[in-house]
């Protein structure tokens, strides 16, 4: 246990969020999605939801203000514009911690791609479909 550190973040996974650089991505995933078909490095935080896992990666992770997209979620089938309530949810955490960057919908063979890309892969036991979203990471600003 860690002062100030969430204890959902495993050593595992400080270790892995740590080791990214800027520009990396990380994907958490529901239980539904083929994480180990897809994960360059797989991390499993069973018996715990997305936005529980989400809130607590981005109370340690910067996220890329460097390009104008660095957050990306799951669409549901081929409609960028619907919004289930698993996405309503991402979008309310991250703007918690990241107001100024939007979460922006990726069809599904663009989101399995850029998840096959990423630096690592957090399966969760999320129950909600297209509980999927993707974090590219920033900088941490040296203080003046």
């Amino acid at each position: 246990m860690l002062k100030g550190i969430d204890p959902l973040l495993s050593p595992d996974l400080l270790a892995t969020l740590r080791a990214m650089g800027h520009g990396d991505e990380i994907a958490l995933v529901d239980g539904n999605y083929p994480g180990l078909e897809h994960a360059r490095r797989l991390i499993r935080l069973d018996g715990h939801g997305v936005i529980r896992v989400l809130d607590a990666v981005l109370s340690v992770l910067p996220i890329d203000d460097f390009v104008p997209q660095a957050i990306f979620r799951a669409t549901v089938r081929q409609d960028r514009d619907a919004v289930d309530p698993v996405h309503a949810e991402m979008i309310e955490c991250c703007a918690r911690h990241v107001p100024n960057i939007m979460v922006v919908p990726l069809l599904p063979a663009e989101f399995y791609e850029r998840v096959k890309q990423a630096h690592a892969l957090i399966q969760t036991s999320e129950p909600q479909l297209y509980g999927n979203i993707i974090l590219r990471k920033g900088v941490i600003y040296p203080e003046v």
